[in-house]
């Protein structure tokens, strides 16, 4: 899967699912992910709880090297948004360093949520030819409609319709209730992740290759996302956006 998370021997399941985080949204892709392949729910709590665990200080660290190199304010919130996993903690480090780099770096996170769905599909496509089931050669339809998850229709339902069909009027006033309403459900999610999860079994899974892949993945994602935040928002070869 991908280059197989940095030449770290790991299983299919743990390739997608570590893949998928590092290179699309973190936690809600690993989510996808999982369900494409119908993987370990195990597996799914373990990169949840990686993600969740290294995004903590890369919040503090990315805002200060930020600030400390004169990084201009499009760039950063570019570059934070590309490389942190989750949406609230791209809001939460984009909030240390000003309202535009926030906008700019929820921008690009929001732009990397879309191609969810996409990835879910063709993993889901991908799996049924690599795991036929009853020793079927070709999987048919249905069996590639019951690995996609179906959370991630919703997910571009919801967003279709908002973006397209409803009255902005309408979204402005139900913009707070909305936002306590995804709160209480991300906060039940994750405590509930933080349940299953055991800081020994960071280190001793699989000898502890998932977490030294990820590892690696990030550390690659963090200077190759810079590079690219420098040239498509730095004034290289496009204007930059005004915010």
């Amino acid at each position: 899967m991908g280059i197989q998370l940095l030449v770290v021997h790991l299983d299919d399941e743990f390739a997608a699912m570590l893949s998928s985080a590092v290179s699309i949204c973190g936690v809600s892709a690993a989510i996808a992910a999982c369900g494409a392949v119908q993987g370990d729910r195990r597996k799914l709590s373990y990169v949840a709880s990686v993600v969740l665990i290294v995004a903590v200080p890369m919040i503090v660290i990315q805002p200060w090297i930020i600030r400390a190199v004169g990084m201009p304010e499009i760039v950063g919130g570019a570059w934070l948004g590309g490389t942190l996993d989750t949406t609230g903690s791209v809001v939460a480090a984009g909030a240390l360093i000003s309202e535009k780099a926030m906008k700019m770096g929820t921008i690009v996170k929001f732009s990397q949520n879309v191609l969810i769905g996409f990835a879910a599909f063709f993993l889901s496509i991908w799996w049924s030819f690599k795991q036929p089931e009853n020793g079927q050669q070709r999987p048919s339809a249905r069996v590639i409609w019951e690995r996609f998850p179906k959370f991630v229709l919703g997910f571009m339902l919801a967003s279709l319709i908002f973006s397209f069909v409803l009255d902005p009027a309408i979204l402005k006033q139900t913009k707070v209730t909305l936002a306590g309403v995804r709160t209480a459900w991300f906060a039940l999610a994750f405590t509930c992740i933080g349940l299953e999860t055991k800081f020994t079994d960071l280190v001793s899974l699989e000898g502890g290759r998932p977490l030294l892949a990820f590892l690696g993945a990030q550390a690659a994602n963090v200077v190759w996302t810079l590079l690219l935040a420098y040239l498509i928002f730095g004034g290289y070869f496009f204007a930059a956006p005004q915010l």
